[in-house]
């Protein structure tokens, strides 16, 4: 899908941007607010060891792609955004899917935002944040620097519970001991479960079976 592409955007006002970074990162299939987590970061300049709360030192954040980001679960139709129109009855409710039809770098734009600090230096920070919906962009005269989003942790399998080889003792004797018992249990109590189901297929499949030499 191509968008309309306007230019300008590409100068930043009341921003000083001497000795900073201009960090490209392509937003093609990242989750929102994993994203926007990441960019609040950069904007802040929480990345860089001369990080001071009180001072607006992050990086230019140039994002492209931002139309094809995701949402997790149903929030693309569950997820509302309001405002007011500042008459009686005004109130316009919206979903995050109609939102990115209208304008599709606001969704990334406004959880950016909610993650900065709610303080005078927000309005500068999202100052140098540039959010493109396609491909091209308006800085291509400056030295972008690519940013990779870290993978996604994922979670590690439980280490099953093992008998103490001989010759050996747990470190902490009282939690191995509960840990075994909580095992034992558990494979107890998925052996029963089996069982029983196996039971009850059997159960099933003779009274079918009954079934069938009464009607025959």
């Amino acid at each position: 899908m191509s968008y309309k592409f306007t230019g300008g955007m590409s100068h930043i006002r009341n921003v000083v941007t001497e000795g900073l970074r201009y960090r490209l990162v392509d937003a093609r299939g990242e989750v929102v607010g994993r994203l926007a987590s990441r960019l609040s970061i950069l904007l802040q300049g929480k990345d860089k060891p001369t990080y001071q709360p009180h001072k607006s030192e992050g990086d230019v954040v140039v994002v492209v792609n931002a139309a094809e980001v995701t949402l997790t679960g149903r929030k693309m139709d569950q997820k509302k955004y309001y405002r007011h129109t500042g008459y009686v009855g005004g109130l316009v409710e919206r979903t995050a899917r109609e939102m990115m039809n209208q304008e599709p770098t606001f969704v990334l734009r406004k959880a950016v935002e909610r993650m900065l600090p709610k303080n005078k230096l927000r309005r500068e920070i999202m100052r140098k944040l540039r959010v493109f919906p396609g491909e091209r962009h308006a800085f291509e005269e400056h030295e972008l620097v690519p940013f990779e989003m870290p993978p996604r942790a994922i979670r590690k399998k439980k280490t099953p519970i093992v008998d103490v080889p001989d010759g050996f003792q747990p470190m902490n004797p009282e939690q191995h001991r509960r840990d075994v018992a909580l095992a034992s249990n558990s494979d107890a109590a998925r052996e029963a479960l089996h069982i029983r189901s196996e039971a009850m297929r059997a159960a099933r499949e003779g009274s079918a079976g009954d079934v069938f030499d009464e009607s025959s």
